[in-house]
């Protein structure tokens, strides 16, 4: 759910900053942007041999993770049938440029991959649209390795009480999710023979994992008093803001703000230069007065090349084209999944289509609609987008709880979920560059705010924390966001082990984050 399908009535907006490179994107080791957004293909940002050590007297002892599922295909049959339409009244119309000719088929070679993604690969159930592409699951099965390879204590066959130490998987029950747990579990026990027996069956947590599509129904909570009752009701409000229809208004006024950065002149000057390249001037005015309209509308049928799958589909028609920025925005799209799916297409470039002076300004409305949408949003909104997070926060701190308490018949516990899930995560805990609100008189630009998606949450990205043991029974953790050793936030500084470490005491972590 998007807040530009919400509300598309432009409102009155301030100058728009669109400053691809400024803004202290910050980190130590920020990948180089490809104006990807949250499409873009994971990372890590640090190399294994630069990690703290653990304090002098200290050992690991237990390790925790929640991360995004892998890259992707398309979610669904839209973005790829809508272009096509578009394309094919411009080839009725004569209206193609040369380049324009070639968007066509390449369109098409996306679209057939997203049909019979998945087919033929083993851990893959049902193939089609949103399933893991073959850079997704190596996204995944690298992740498990490097874990295994900083943590080889860890990962060694330890026992507690004569009892295998168990390695316990949790997902949101979503395929994606489902398929990026297995391959993790598949990679580690290989990193790891000796904690292959030890890895538990995954089970599902939607309080933790998929929050944000809590139902009133069929995830009602019994014990009102609990932290789950509390993620519903969060789930419920959060659902109603991203709706627009929530009784405050924030909803919709956020999805203004959207709305109005879409029909700034300089987006629509960047549209009409991307849709240039492609389709003659009297086409471009056509779409951009009204006259051509296009919807994801359209029926398809793919086979396999052994002829043992077919597949079709029918597009919804919800996802419009109703002018020249919403044919640039769907053209970018494309750009950003098909880097993912290189081997599914053959190495595809849709670059062609979208230049990298242009490509910035669409990752911006990306960027603003999901900072509303799901990340630090407006300072006044009261955390709506991220009170539904509280559970998966808790049992990051939960699971530490019962190592200083000397409970350690866990290893480590690993969580699989969706960017709706890490987006406000990462922003809830406060992280540099992922957490920073903005006053509800302005709106976020990349000129006033560092967030942006590919930094966030690109495919894959994760959370971390190390957690380490002294002979007394002090607790330590640290904390790795993408794999780079990170600050929790100032305020928690009082916790910091020592100065200059990325270690902190999980005591006074707990009373930082007031649980």
């Amino acid at each position: 759910m998007t807040f530009t399908a919400a509300l598309r009535r432009a409102v009155p907006l301030v100058a728009l900053v669109l400053a691809a490179c400024a803004g202290g994107r910050g980190g130590d080791a920020a990948a180089p942007s490809g104006a990807y957004a949250t499409k873009t293909a994971y990372q890590p940002r640090q190399a294994l041999a630069s990690y703290e050590a653990p304090p002098t007297g200290f050992t690991k002892v237990y390790a925790e993770l929640v991360a995004r599922h892998g890259s992707r295909g398309l979610s669904s049959l839209k973005y790829d049938d809508a272009v096509l339409n578009l394309w094919n009244r411009a080839q009725a119309d004569g209206a193609l440029t040369p380049l324009g000719q070639r968007l066509g088929p390449d369109v098409e070679k996306i679209m057939r991959a997203n049909f019979l993604l998945g087919w033929g690969v083993a851990g893959i159930g049902t193939p089609g649209y949103g399933n893991l592409t073959q850079l997704g699951m190596t996204e995944h099965r690298q992740l498990a390795e490097r874990l295994a390879q900083r943590n080889p204590e860890l990962f060694s066959g330890q026992t507690f009480q004569g009892v295998p130490r168990r390695v316990e998987v949790l997902h949101s029950g979503q395929d994606r999710a489902v398929d990026s747990s297995q391959f993790f579990a598949a990679s580690l026990a290989g990193a790891a023979p000796a904690v292959a027996g030890a890895i538990a069956p995954a089970v599902v947590n939607r309080y933790q994992l998929y929050p944000h599509k809590l139902s009133a129904s069929g995830d009602a909570v019994a014990d009102t008093t609990s932290v789950n009752a509390a993620v519903l009701a969060a789930s419920l409000d959060y659902q109603s803001y991203a709706s627009a229809k929530d009784s405050v208004g924030f909803g919709a006024e956020a999805a203004a703000k959207v709305a109005a950065a879409r029909a700034a002149p300089q987006v629509r000057s960047h549209a009409r230069a991307v849709l240039e390249r492609l389709f003659s001037s009297t086409f471009i005015d056509k779409l951009d007065a009204g006259a051509y309209t296009f919807a994801n509308n359209g029926t398809h049928t793919y086979s396999s090349a052994d002829g043992r799958y077919t597949n079709t589909l029918t597009g919804n028609g919800k996802t419009k084209i109703q002018g020249i920025v919403d044919a640039a925005a769907l053209i970018y799209e494309l750009y950003t999944i098909a880097p993912g799916m290189s081997q599914e297409t053959g190495s595809l470039d849709f670059g062609a289509y979208m230049p990298a002076e242009y490509a910035p300004t669409f990752a911006y409305l990306q960027d603003i609609d999901d900072f509303y949408g799901k990340g630090p949003s407006a300072t006044e909104y009261g955390g709506v987008t991220t009170r539904f997070t509280q559970a998966l926060l808790k049992d990051f701190f939960d699971e530490v709880g019962l190592i200083a308490q000397g409970r350690l018949e866990r290893v480590a516990r690993l969580r699989f979920t969706h960017a709706e899930v890490m987006i406000p995560f990462v922003a809830r805990m406060g992280l540099r560059n992922a957490s920073t609100p903005m006053p509800r008189a302005q709106t976020y630009t990349y000129g006033n705010n560092p967030w942006r998606g590919e930094d966030v949450s690109p495919m894959a990205t994760n959370v971390q924390w190390d957690v380490v043991r002294d002979s007394r029974g002090t607790v330590l953790v640290k904390m790795l966001f993408n794999e780079q050793e990170v600050d929790f936030p100032a305020a928690c500084d009082a916790a910091r082990y020592a100065t200059g470490s990325r270690y902190y005491e999980y005591t006074g972590l707990k009373r930082c984050y007031g649980l």
